[in-house]
């Protein structure tokens, strides 16, 4: 049986200013040309910048190095100020503050369920949030943040409740006797809407002293990190506890889908959750015992669905100091993701190449030609290939960092293990070997141009479910340039990519790689934020990704 076994809390958490999150009250731009070479971690500030527009021009716009650290801000709808006004105290918000891309979609509203010709009573944000118990969340926050005379205090504090909505998410997914809401424990994405909201009254508070953009976007990155457990990391030290870290990301593709005739409400893809995510939540702090009694102790964050934040380090300071000599290094690094079908895939070759599809951010550092949507090249192109922080060993040449990375999970195991036999397959499953809720392949595609000069695409495509592979599989030419890793170009790639890149430059010999989960959009009803189809992937890709990274754990 590879049912993950009953599991053990932890609670508590590290005191703000730890190594975990790498949050320091400093800023500096990044300016054009210049890296970063802080010995400490900093976040980098919030400006006004044009992010969609680099996605829609027909030749492509190279961003600079500060859009490509920047998370775009722009004015705030008088609908949403009036939201962010009615969480705080009266005078504490000014309207006239910029907000995120992200942040504008907490006043979408969908087609109310039984009538599609009328809209929901409530918007979407709101019926995540409350159905998840947590709906005086934000006004808390406010009133906390309102009362902050001092930046310095300011952080403290946002830190401090970031994490606290960490541990509450966690808390409630992991519930055995209840929760309150009227949502499944399950469900991931009251944390991503919680935070959405918290983030807006930070983007929109009016302090009594002076608050700079940079100082503020150090504050917003503050609390953002540690409302997604990177501050929470607790990894216990001992030959025989084996400690592995597993990233999940947020919610995405959150624009479009089906909609109804009721005025200003939007399509149903709002309602998409990701199952990275949810199994992040239901697996931190938590513990299995290996079958030789070696206990295996699991630690989890989430990662946004934007490249900014990946430059700015969010991964790298969470993971890196994970992977440096100490009595808390871990033993395995998993990232995860969500891609397609009714397969899990675990990813062979990761590539540097990144950004020509947008986060849920709009921003896209990458993109295709316009008119052609010919591919850009990646020499001497930072914006399409992954750059790392000199604090991680930086790099700025086309084989520097290299071109690709390679995970080091325990495949044969992953795949000989039949995880899966025992979880209850969801409708509409297709994997066609029904003992098992999903099939494991072994993906060792990749795409890649030949010659780093040209933008001719050469192609190596080879998926197995069985082990050993009836073909062994081919690594990427030595001297070619990445155009694709088995995951793509999107932010998993980036996070396989981040990870394993930390690894190898540590000089680890450690399970590190990347496993992609089937797609739990799945819905029987056409606008009501949850249904028994969604639920029932959600808790099947769980519950196995859970068995597989438990598989991991043993052999590490």
């Amino acid at each position: 049986m590879n049912r993950v076994p009953s599991v053990t809390k932890r609670h508590g958490a590290p005191p703000p200013g730890d190594r975990a999150s790498g949050i320091r009250p400093v800023f500096r731009h990044a300016q054009p040309g210049a890296r970063l070479r802080q010995s400490a971690p900093v976040a980098a500030g919030l400006a006004l910048v044009l992010g969609s527009a680099l996605l829609v021009a027909c030749s492509p716009v190279v961003p600079t190095p500060e859009q490509r650290i920047t998370t775009a801000l722009s004015p705030a709808s008088d609908e949403l100020s009036t939201i962010v006004a009615g969480f705080a105290p009266e005078g504490c918000t000014d309207a006239s503050l910029p907000v995120t891309v992200e942040e504008q979609r907490l006043t979408a509203v969908l087609p109310n369920e039984a009538d599609p010709s009328q809209p929901a009573d409530r918007t979407f944000a709101r019926a995540m949030v409350e159905g998840a118990g947590f709906g005086e969340f934000t006004a808390a926050f406010a009133d906390a943040v309102c009362a902050q005379g001092s930046l310095a205090d300011a952080q403290t504090a946002v830190e401090g409740l970031g994490t606290l909505l960490w541990q509450d998410a966690v808390d409630r997914v992991q519930a055995t006797d209840g929760v309150t809401g009227d949502l499944p424990a399950s469900d991931d994405r009251p944390l991503y809407w919680a935070r959405l909201e918290a983030m807006s009254v930070l983007h929109q508070w009016s302090p009594d002293f002076e608050l700079s953009t940079q100082e503020r976007g150090v504050m917003v990155d503050a609390f953002d990190r540690a409302a997604r457990g990177m501050r929470d990391v607790d990894l216990p030290a001992g030959d025989q506890v084996v400690g592995v870290l597993v990233s999940g990301f947020d919610p995405f593709t959150l624009d479009g889908g089906a909609t109804g005739s009721a005025a200003g409400t939007t399509g149903n893809q709002i309602r998409h959750g990701n199952p990275s995510g949810a199994t992040a939540l239901a697996i931190d702090g938590t513990t299995t015992t290996a079958p030789d009694g070696t206990t295996v102790h699991y630690e989890a964050y989430t990662l946004p669905v934007n490249y900014p934040e990946f430059e700015r380090g969010y991964l790298d300071d969470t993971v890196g100091p994970l992977m440096e000599a100490g009595d808390d290094r871990l033993d395995a690094s998993i990232t995860l993701s969500q891609a397609g079908g009714s397969q899990f895939a675990l990813e062979q070759w990761n590539g540097r190449y990144h950004g020509d599809v947008a986060g849920n951010d709009n921003f896209a550092p990458c993109p295709p030609a316009g008119l052609t949507g010919a591919p850009q090249l990646a020499k001497d192109n930072p914006g399409c290939n992954t750059q790392v922080l000199e604090r991680w060993g930086g790099g700025d040449t086309v084989a520097d960092p290299p071109q690709w990375t390679a995970s080091t999970l325990p495949i044969e195991q992953m795949i000989v293990a039949r995880t899966g036999s025992d979880v209850p397959r969801p409708p509409g499953d297709t994997w066609e070997d029904e003992s098992v809720a999903f099939g494991v392949l072994w993906n060792t595609n990749y795409r890649y141009f030949p010659s780093c000069d040209s933008n001719e695409e050469k192609e190596t495509s080879q998926r197995e479910d069985a082990y050993p592979p009836a073909l062994e599989p081919t690594p990427p030419p030595e001297d070619s340039c990445a155009r694709s890793g088995g995951g793509g170009t999107y932010l998993s790639n980036e996070s396989a990519y981040r990870n394993t890149l930390l690894r190898d430059r540590a000089g680890l010999d450690i399970p590190a790689g990347h496993i992609h989960t089937p797609d739990m959009q799945n819905f029987h009803t056409e606008f009501a934020v949850t249904d028994a189809t969604f639920e029932a992937w959600r808790d099947a890709i769980v519950a196995q990704t859970r068995e597989l990274i438990a598989v991991v754990g043993t052999h590490s």
